[in-house]
């Protein structure tokens, strides 16, 4: 029995996805002390009511720093490249004050939506330098009470082809860039690009996180070339690809192999539904491809897997409202997920995504931060199923955000 006035904080009747019952979570400076049936104890308390309690949604991939960019150009781009060159004409003009400001307003979209973790790309090159890093960085320093930002590093348009973007990434990945990325389809020599970023996160020794494989064309990729840099360089378990959309143009046998190949390299996969569905098979006049690799079942092959957002209100994507719950039901629905797959697809915004990211102190566990979620829903496949409410949030054992839940006014009442 936990000893009586250990606790500064008591969570009553919290459903938890690993408990037959609901439990009470104790908690004492900002971490979880004990996981009990009924503590005892005089302390704060918050009744969760019998609700679902999750350790927060974590968002694997997103762009904080083009967000919100609807009204500055056209937004009839038909491919990814197009969009690309539309965000790279407006980059010179970003400041860190009109960075800082648009990330601000995803970012507190995602807290009261359950975001607890989060990963955010961040392009580094000449036309933008280091403005949208340093906004980035204010953003991570003050929004630290409700959510933890990690940084990743990468070249958008090209490495070996944008002369000084090298040189930029260096600088910030010695000021707190803990992640570094890469786009190799957008360089003029993409295994050049693979091996310097891969030289890079072995010198800072960070994780990688690579924009890859984004079309629809199977006769080439570069999955190949990135599983055999991360076993040369035993950094399984560090590596991440994000979209990989050639994977859902694979007839069955080639998926199966290249599935196995993700798995035995420990390459991660995470999809992004919003952008490879609005980006992909635009060119088609009928039967149009959905583009999306199929992440829950991979994941039940043995790739670790994510959902996340990638981009909001911008030419790459001009929808989003950063809700992962809503990410994870929009990938049910595409994905063709059954009931049985729902807890899957709930974990590919949490537990999968936290794995990802490596994140060693996810979870409604002991010793973990007292970081969670309230949704209004008694079971985790309804939390796919229905969308409910995300009633209530705590970073750290400290309440970040609370929603009310809507009153109907009926004629007798």
């Amino acid at each position: 029995m936990t000893t009586p006035s250990a606790f500064d904080l008591i969570f009553r009747n919290a459903v938890l996805r690993d408990a037959a019952d609901p439990m009470d979570i104790g908690v004492t400076r900002g971490r979880i002390t004990a996981i009990e049936p009924t503590l005892a104890c005089e302390a704060v308390e918050v009744d969760v009511g019998g609700r679902l309690a999750l350790p927060g949604f974590v968002d694997s991939h997103i762009h904080l720093d083009k967000a919100c960019l609807l009204g500055r150009c056209g937004h009839d781009h038909g491919s990814v490249s197009e969009a690309i060159r539309a965000v790279a004409g407006m980059k010179k003009d970003f400041t860190v004050e009109d960075v800082y400001a648009r990330g601000a307003r995803v970012l507190e979209r995602a807290i009261v939506h359950g975001t607890t973790r989060m990963r955010t790309h961040v392009e580094i090159d000449p036309r933008i330098g280091l403005r949208g890093f340093e906004a980035v960085k204010a953003l991570k320093r003050d929004y630290a009470w409700a959510i933890d930002l990690s940084l990743c590093v990468f070249p958008q348009e090209g490495l070996t082809n944008d002369p000084g973007s090298e040189e930029l990434l260096i600088q910030a990945l010695r000021d707190g860039g803990k992640v570094i990325g890469g786009c190799p389809y957008t360089d003029t020599d993409p295994n050049v690009h693979l091996t310097r970023i891969f030289d890079l996160a072995h010198e800072f020794d960070v994780d990688v996180d690579l924009h890859l494989d984004f079309d629809l064309d199977p006769s080439w990729w570069h999955l190949d070339e990135v599983c055999r840099q991360t076993e040369r360089r035993n950094y399984g378990g560090r590596v991440a690809i994000g979209h990989a959309t050639k994977l859902s143009a694979l007839p069955p046998e080639r998926l199966k192999s290249a599935t196995a190949q993700l798995a035995q390299a420990g390459v991660a996969v995470t999809v992004l539904p919003a952008t490879d569905l609005y980006l992909m098979g635009r060119e088609v006049t009928h039967n149009a491809p959905r583009g999306l690799a199929l992440a829950h079942k991979l994941a039940r092959e043995g790739v670790v897997c994510s959902v996340a957002t990638n981009n909001v209100l911008n030419p790459f994507t001009p929808f989003g409202d950063a809700s992962l719950l809503r990410m994870a039901n929009f990938y049910a629905n595409v994905a063709h997920a059954s009931v049985n797959d729902f807890d899957i697809c709930l974990d590919l915004v949490t537990e999968l995504p936290a794995r990802l990211m490596n994140l060693g102190d996810y979870g409604i566990k002991v010793g973990n931060p007292a970081d969670l979620v309230v949704l209004d829903t008694q079971d985790s496949r309804f939390a796919i199923a229905e969308l409910p409410d995300i009633v209530m949030g705590f970073k750290s054992g400290r309440q970040t955000f609370a929603r009310q839940r809507p009153t109907l006014f009926s004629p007798s009442s």
